[in-house]
């Protein structure tokens, strides 16, 4: 058995914007990572750094252009290491729904909780830089 987070969102941006936010290390590292390296191609590998400690790598295992970005995490915490993560874009008359998964968990722990809170904060801040450019500053992300 396993366990999956699900959250959805409508931006109020296109859906090429969403997805420049969501797979270029530019945008990423202003809502989300540190320091993010990467390109979005299906195979290609991403360095997730969020510290010396928390120094994660996913691969691509889904892109279509504007449409959904999928990593699988390859070298990461345990709770992680089983999961992928990503996004599905649908373009609706006020921008771009955006629906999130992070699948394959393979416990309902603690940390499966807090990835879950962690995550809807860290979209809300997705949502706040992509209408509103405000970037949080990284010490202050949940």
């Amino acid at each position: 058995m396993s366990f999956n987070i699900y959250h959805s969102l409508i931006i109020n941006a296109s859906t090429q914007q969403v997805f420049d936010a969501i797979t270029l290390p530019k945008h990423l590292n202003n809502w989300w990572t540190l320091k993010c390296a990467g390109t979005p191609k299906l195979n290609s590998e991403y360095n997730l750094n969020f510290t010396d400690t928390y120094n994660w790598y996913g691969k691509v295992s889904s892109c279509l252009l504007n449409k959904s970005f999928y990593i699988k995490m390859t070298k990461s915490d345990p709770d992680w290491d089983a999961t992928t993560f990503g996004f599905e874009l649908e373009e609706v008359d006020n921008g771009t729904l955006l629906k999130f998964s992070h699948e394959n968990w393979q416990k309902l722990n603690h940390h499966f909780k807090h990835s879950s809170f962690c995550w809807a904060m860290l979209l809300h801040g997705l949502k706040d830089y992509l209408e509103k450019g405000i970037i949080i500053p990284f010490e202050k992300r949940n």
